[in-house]
């Protein structure tokens, strides 16, 4: 067994979303680096890179490794997760090294997808990544994209197996509920994501912060202040403005290129544009943000 390592702190780590421009949807380093303002002005506690919705699957090791550089430059002490799209070994501990190297100091840990529901076989592709970078692991259990559905009580054994786990990021539907059930008999940190649609219940359910992302991040650090300071009642809120908001954006399919819209109408990002297979925004949809920014700038007033 290596030595415990330390768990990552509560509070917001903020999923980035990878920019593209171009005909040829390059990475967008400027924009890039905007969006990690966005964040740090806040200031979140962490931020996490090529995520699921950070796209990391469709970039190519170089565009990964100019990603987390670009991250890490800009993001002054702020802690990184870097996520790995690979869900083989293999591949895995390939990413892995490019991730390590290119956030140097700033790496926190590498997040790593749940890739089957057997806890010792887990246990050993996590060990793997683990024992060639030195790096902690965030384990990832987001069914939606890793099409593996695992129990609780099946990541606490992995958990077991595995001291050098710093947190879980738990995406499983009911999430409140498999966040409870973990938080019930870990100390380490349970964190929720999907954009923040379960944030209130996660946090009543013992979750130690948001690791997701948003187009206003600045509505959950809002609710994640909130909690802390007078419990659901107070978090219920503060966030109630954005959670229409939220819904909105957590869209099945489309929801990354929906994000991706609102950072570019908030000028963030210079282009909304998606790489394949994702799903580019309906006009639909389109029409309907100003409707719901107009909205929270209402209810917010």
């Amino acid at each position: 067994m290596t030595e415990q390592l330390p768990h990552l702190s509560p509070g917001l780590w903020g999923v980035l979303a990878t920019p593209f421009n171009g005909q040829d949807l390059a990475v967008d380093p400027a924009s890039l680096r905007r969006e990690v303002q966005l964040y740090t002005a806040l200031p979140a506690t962490g931020l996490v890179v090529l995520g699921v919705f950070g796209e990391g699957v469709s970039l190519t090791d170089a565009e990964q490794s100019l990603t987390v550089r670009t991250v890490a430059g800009e993001a002054g002490d702020t802690p990184l997760v870097v996520g790995l799209s690979a869900r083989s070994t293999a591949v895995a501990v390939e990413q892995a090294a490019t991730a390590v190297d290119a956030a140097g100091s700033n790496l926190a840990a590498l997040m790593v997808q749940v890739n089957t529901a057997d806890p010792g076989v887990l246990a050993a592709h996590l060990t793997a990544v683990h024992r060639a970078t030195g790096a902690g692991i965030v384990l990832q259990d987001y069914p939606v994209a890793s099409g593996v559905k695992i129990s609780a009580e099946q990541i606490l054994s992995v958990l077991g197996q595995c001291n050098f786990i710093v947190a879980v990021k738990s995406e499983a539907p009911p999430t409140a509920s498999a966040i409870a059930k973990l938080v019930r008999s870990t100390d380490i940190p349970v964190y929720g994501g999907l954009g923040g649609v379960g944030l209130l219940d996660e946090l009543a359910a013992g979750a130690a912060g948001a690791m997701t992302g948003f187009s206003h991040p600045e509505g959950l650090q809002a609710a994640l202040t909130a909690f802390a300071d007078g419990g659901f009642p107070s978090a219920r809120r503060a966030f109630a403005p954005w959670l229409p908001l939220a819904n909105f954006e957590g869209q099945p399919g489309v929801g990354l290129a929906l994000r991706k819209e609102i950072l570019r109408r908030r000028g963030v990002i210079a282009d909304a544009s998606v790489r394949p297979p994702s799903p580019p925004l309906p006009p639909e949809l389109a029409n309907l943000i100003d409707a719901h920014l107009d909205a929270v700038r209402m209810e917010l007033a």
